[in-house]
């Protein structure tokens, strides 16, 4: 029996404008919609019922992506803490969470698949950027869903997202009331949009004190200890009138790399070099010394998500569609100031 995958490739088309085509959800050419339509009767296509009969009803499941945003042999513990806290808010509503990882070169035809097939109800997306594939297909099919974060400014869809350049902007001001003037800044590289949030943050503390941000203390990597580690062995080798006497870096894994190199350096973190994070996750203050780290409340994070996601299935009306929580600083022993 010919599939959905099987008529996509007769007709040269992805699934999901086959999908367009056959329940007439999104416009496609005329020319589209007739290989489309000659390839269904070609291969004698017919819709599963069954699956037509599931979409009428409930699944109670709601879709979550894994997908590769770390370097292999590596680990996301922000993201680990996230699902765990979106399953457990989910269940408060009696939903679970259906995880899956698709090819990110075909990302759409398995978010197609599972709304074809009636296997979820909705979708929470994370780890969101500029043009994302995912949330421009999700509003073109009307397909209910929240995102963990921002994209282009003039999609409209709903997102809680924390407020990473606020975060990263106390973090900063944190350090310059401190007296620190030449601070160093370990990221993700550009075109990420949460880190180039944060990264917005240091600089418009930065020259708002005066300060343009230097180069020279400005490092780019991709989210691990090795990248916090790589940075600052080359900060620390800087002539001493240009090495830096903060570092801040984009998460606390890449923070905790950094303080590994600046205690093998003969340094002392928070005493000779102040180090702060992002994120402040739970091993952070167990660190020698203590990590001073940006907290994102990632329980409330999950809980407003879930709780915006079941009411759009309920048909009701949100009260916010857009949520940008501010995130608190956690003063630790690693930037050298006592905690309140």
């Amino acid at each position: 029996m010919a599939t959905i995958k099987d008529v996509a490739k007769a007709a040269g088309v992805s699934t999901a404008t086959v999908s367009y085509v056959l329940n007439n959800t999104f416009p496609v050419s005329e020319s589209t919609r007739q290989k489309v339509l000659e390839a269904v009767k070609r291969l004698g296509y017919r819709p599963n019922i069954t699956a037509r009969n599931l979409r009428a009803n409930e699944s109670r499941m709601i879709g979550y992506a894994w997908h590769a945003v770390i370097s292999p042999g590596e680990i996301n513990p922000i993201l680990d803490r996230f699902v765990h806290r979106l399953a457990a808010a989910a269940e408060s509503h009696g939903y679970h969470i259906l995880a899956f990882t698709h090819d990110d070169n075909n990302v759409i035809d398995v978010y197609s698949d599972l709304i074809e097939t009636g296997r979820v109800d909705a979708f929470v997306i994370s780890e969101t950027n500029a043009d994302d594939a995912r949330i421009r297909f999700l509003l073109d099919a009307g397909f209910p869903f929240v995102a963990f974060g921002r994209a282009n400014p003039e999609w409209d869809f709903p997102y809680v997202d924390v407020d990473g350049r606020a975060g990263m902007r106390a973090a900063t001001e944190h350090l310059l009331a401190l007296g620190h003037r030449k601070i160093a800044f370990i990221g993700w590289p550009e075109g990420s949009m949460a880190g180039d949030s944060r990264f917005a943050g240091y600089c418009d503390a930065l020259r708002d004190a005066g300060i343009e941000p230097d180069a020279r203390l400005i490092i780019r990597g991709d989210h691990s200890a090795a990248t916090g580690k790589r940075a600052a062995e080359t900060l620390m080798k800087l002539p001493q009138n240009e090495r830096p006497t903060a570092i801040i870096a984009v998460s606390d894994l890449i923070a905790i790399g950094a303080m590994s190199a600046i205690e093998r350096a003969g340094l002392r973190v928070g005493q000779d070099v102040a180090v702060v994070g992002f994120d402040n996750l739970p091993l952070s203050e167990y660190l020698h010394p203590p990590l001073t780290s940006v907290h994102q409340p990632m329980g409330r994070v999950a809980q407003t998500m879930v709780d915006m996601l079941v009411a759009i299935l309920n048909g009701e009306q949100l009260d916010e569609r857009h949520v940008l929580i501010c995130p608190e600083l956690v003063i630790r022993a690693s930037s050298g100031a006592k905690s309140p």
